[in-house]
């Protein structure tokens, strides 16, 4: 008889050591998994809300808002108006897994096969965590990010420092490259060639300033439209990016805080474009996992229906009138397609075959899984995997809803093959990051008058920015342009919809 892991809901680190071992051995040999090495630490419930605090970074730099952060999340929790996650799992390398000290040792086996090997395979193996991640150097960096924090908070004061976080935080989401640059980010080499490379981007950055007129007579002429935009980059959509190569008042210390947001914002890029995928793979590798210990004899009857009690919790999906409802669950959808390509691979139907030709029924379902979690992610995944009969077991459909039209509301797409391919097209771009974030680039700086700086903002389908949002946004990043900065909305044919203009606040004494 095989020896069970465990009796009853009590553990301790040999048990953890021997789950680890066991689910290590069905995630390799069964599902043929690629990871990183696990790093399993053990958390209180305090230390799990310090993580959610600076966004589940084991080393992160001081800054208010994450004490804000963990006093809220703090207060709800004492309240009982929110439970704490059973784990945060870090993509880096060794991979790092949190573990709440209160999980029974069933949920501390679904949590490592969930983090540990589902999350972690999916963070080594999915081309956009290799194109915009480094999880070698990650640490460091974040070490690094610490460090020169806190030098910069002793040198220049507390106060500059969280002034210049502060504007490069709210700019953060518009701090990212969104296409692969010519090479592969290297943390650790960015943390080295620190000193060298701000002393090189000064000599650049003075470079362009010099061909600024001083006189107010000089010509416009003077620098070019296309000479002038060529030395700035133009048109550029990483704002954190341009500030630090151009802003002409920051000071070297500020470029590099504008640096090390920029680059954790880069790390943090791909999980925005693969929640569906991430959850999904996660789930679907603890599900096959702990199934198959449970086949082995090596968890009971009691702790396999405690794990699905809790599974099924997790893969819940509302109804679309449920006051729950606030759209799709990414455990439920991403798990249920998961088994769906598998259901097709082994078992498919006529209609499968119709519309999955190159995998219906191929047999090889772990060899077809690990290749939709390398090379796909959330838009495309919804898009190529979808079927009709997971639209049809969500009873999916789409609605037309325009408010220039007086007709109403309108159900736009139903359960026939044209309808099918609608709401999946339409579902597909709700997870597409160009779609769904703004997308806004500087244009152009009057470099030879008022040395305004020039935003554009391309609306899709009528989505204007939100006036107070934006305006308070923009103050941030007129504070580090140290000029006015304009925002243009402007449609598909480039006609202007409204225009924001924002002017810096007073620098303080200390800081100029």
């Amino acid at each position: 008889m095989t020896e069970r892991l465990f009796e009853g809901a009590d553990w301790d680190f040999h048990t953890l050591q021997r789950i680890t071992d066991a689910c290590e051995e069905v995630a390799l040999k069964d599902l043929g998994l690629d990871v990183y090495p696990n790093q399993i630490e053990v958390i209180t419930a305090e230390q799990m809300l310090d993580a959610y605090s600076s966004v589940g970074m084991p080393l992160f730099y001081k800054h208010w808002s994450f004490g804000k952060h963990f006093a809220f999340h703090e207060a709800s929790y004492r309240k009982g108006l929110m439970g704490l996650a059973y784990e945060i799992v870090i993509n880096s390398s060794p991979c790092i897994s949190y573990l709440m000290e209160e999980n029974t040792a069933t949920m501390q086996t679904l949590v490592i096969a969930h983090a540990a090997f589902g999350h972690n395979h999916f963070f080594k193996n999915n081309y956009l965590f290799k194109q915009w991640t480094d999880a070698d150097g990650i640490l460091d960096y974040l070490d690094f990010a610490k460090n020169y924090v806190m030098q910069c908070e002793e040198r220049y004061g507390r106060i500059e420092v969280e002034r210049t976080l502060d504007a490069a935080h709210a700019l953060m989401s518009h701090g990212i490259d969104r296409y692969p640059g010519k090479k592969k980010l290297d943390l650790r080499a960015e943390e080295k060639r620190a000193g060298r490379r701000r002393q090189h981007e000064e000599e650049v950055f003075n470079d362009l300033w010099r061909t600024v007129p001083k006189g107010a007579a000089k010509s416009r002429s003077t620098l070019s439209i296309e000479r002038r935009r060529k030395l700035l980059g133009l048109p550029q959509e990483n704002l954190l990016y341009f500030l630090e190569k151009s802003a002409p008042r920051l000071a070297p210390w500020q470029r590099e805080l504008l640096r090390i947001v920029r680059h954790i914002a880069q790390y943090f890029y791909p999980q925005s474009q693969t929640k569906v995928m991430n959850e999904g793979t996660a789930t679907y590798v603890h599900y096959r996992i702990m199934t198959r210990l449970h086949e082995q004899g090596r968890i009971s009857d009691g702790n396999f229906l405690e794990f699905l009690g809790s599974h099924t919790n997790v893969v819940f999906q509302p109804e679309f009138d449920d006051p729950r409802f606030s759209g799709f669950n990414p455990y439920a959808l991403g798990f249920a397609v998961m088994q769906d390509i598998e259901r097709i691979v082994a078992n498919p139907a006529d209609e499968d075959r119709e519309w999955f030709p190159d995998i219906a029924g191929k047999g090889d379902v772990m060899g077809v899984l690990r290749d939709v979690w390398a090379n796909y992610r959330d838009e495309s995944f919804i898009g190529q995997f979808l079927s009709p009969r997971l639209m049809r077991h969500f009873r999916m459909f789409h609605l037309h809803d325009d408010p220039e039209e007086r007709a109403g509301i309108r159900v736009d797409a139903i359960h026939d093959e044209r309808g099918f391919r609608r709401v999946r097209r339409e579902l597909a771009r709700q997870h597409d990051v160009g779609f769904i974030d703004a997308n806004i680039e500087v244009v152009d700086v009057d470099l030879s008058g008022d040395r305004r700086l020039i935003l554009h903002h391309h609306v899709i389908k009528g989505s204007q920015l939100n006036e107070t949002d934006a305006k308070r946004v923009l103050q941030h990043l007129a504070d580090l342009w140290t000029y006015d900065v304009a925002l243009i909305e402007v449609d598909a044919n480039d006609k202007v919809l409204r225009e924001y203009v924002v002017s810096p606040r007073p620098i303080p004494a200390a800081v100029a």
